[in-house]
């Protein structure tokens, strides 16, 4: 366990201790919570682990870094920023996916470009969207959002 994980449990642990100093009910509901919280979203982790494990069994790195490495350029950058924008996975758990594909072979700005796509367009909200913004300023939305994630994935890539 690294250092940053140790003092992130620590606060942790330590703000558990003052909630249920100040308030137990509610220390004792936000457990609760969060317990259902971690059994409604295990299946989800479970399929992402299934699909990392799967990804990495079965794609050999040098095909991840053909299509998502250095020399993929732009189009590995778009390609991954595409399906970032389509796919309907909760943010939390497209980190251990991201850090596969780095594992792998990608590129940090392929990686970066899936990780700002998937939080910053939501596919599966858009009819949602559309219907409270209207479709022009939903569109718009989704196009401007995905045009600043691919920039902010090559200044990042550019940067580190």
């Amino acid at each position: 366990m690294n250092i940053s994980a140790i003092i992130i449990n620590i606060i942790a642990i330590i703000g558990l201790i003052i909630a249920f100093r100040m308030n137990r009910k509610k220390a004792v509901g936000s457990l609760k919570m969060a317990v259902k919280g971690f059994i409604k979203m295990l299946p989800m982790v479970l399929i992402i682990i299934l699909a990392i494990g799967l990804l990495l069994g079965f794609v050999p790195s040098s095909t991840i870094s053909k299509f998502a490495g250095e020399q993929s350029g732009i189009w590995g950058v778009l390609i991954v920023g595409l399906l970032g924008a389509v796919l309907f996975i909760p943010s939390l758990l497209s980190f251990p996916l991201a850090a596969s594909l780095l594992e792998g072979g990608a590129s940090l700005s392929v990686v970066v470009a899936f990780i700002t796509t998937l939080t910053m367009i939501g596919t599966v909200t858009l009819p949602l969207e559309i219907r409270e913004l209207g479709k022009k300023m939903a569109l718009l939305r989704s196009g401007m959002s995905f045009i600043i994630a691919i920039v902010i994935a090559l200044i990042m890539g550019a940067i580190l």
